[in-house]
């Protein structure tokens, strides 16, 4: 797999990602928060790096197919950035989830999810072990489990788990392969996306972050 934080990325894979983040940050003006507009709604910057982080690490075929999903929910009236919040609302306000928005979502399938959970705990797993290497980093993280969740603060495995929930099963399945390439080569993923984190805020490397802190 090519290490997109480690090597850069080519021309059509840095296209691709601002053409993803600048869908995403469309849908999500879309998105009605509860007591009104967030503050986030209006910060494109802090926006275009942590999507963009996250989106170095993915290869060409799976970008491609995410950005094939977000094409799709807006021609058909779809956002994709409001399922994910209101999906993660299972965990963090589950009788209005149960109410106002478990009706109006696609209802994902036992082997849909039950391959979303197989890669959520994997993930889970690393994002704890980056934690116990980059503690002071870390702490600027998301509470780490489903568990911790309260209405205030949702969790990384939360998060993830709506994250997923609004993929199509062609994207799912590409990421779930890259999850099985990082895997077999040993690699985290989490730790990864940090690091393309750190490196557009302007660190060296995770170990310079970290000591910033």
């Amino acid at each position: 797999m090519t290490d997109m934080t480690d090597n850069g990325n080519d021309a059509s894979n840095t296209a691709l990602i601002e053409r993803i983040v600048r869908r995403e940050w469309d849908q999500f003006q879309r998105t009605n928060n509860e007591g009104g507009r967030a503050a986030c709604q209006g910060n494109w910057p802090v926006f275009n790096q942590m999507r963009t982080s996250q989106f170095l690490t993915w290869p060409e075929p799976l970008l491609t197919s995410y950005l094939d999903d977000l094409t799709e929910a807006d021609r058909v009236g779809r956002n994709l950035v409001t399922e994910k919040y209101g999906r993660m609302m299972a965990s963090t306000a589950p009788a209005e989830y149960r109410t106002n928005i478990e009706p109006y979502i696609p209802r994902l399938s036992g082997d849909r999810i039950a391959e979303q959970e197989r890669i959520i705990a994997t993930q889970v797993a690393w994002a704890a072990d980056f934690r116990a290497r980059y503690p002071k980093l870390g702490m600027a993280m998301r509470v780490l489990t489903t568990a911790e969740d309260t209405a205030e603060a949702t969790s990384f495995e939360t998060y993830l788990r709506g994250e997923l929930g609004t993929y199509s099963d062609a994207t799912l399945m590409l990421y779930g392969r890259m999850i099985d390439d990082y895997t077999t080569a040993g690699r985290n993923l989490t730790e990864d996306t940090i690091r393309a984190t750190v490196r557009l805020g302007g660190f060296a490397d995770l170990a310079e972050a970290e000591a910033a802190q």
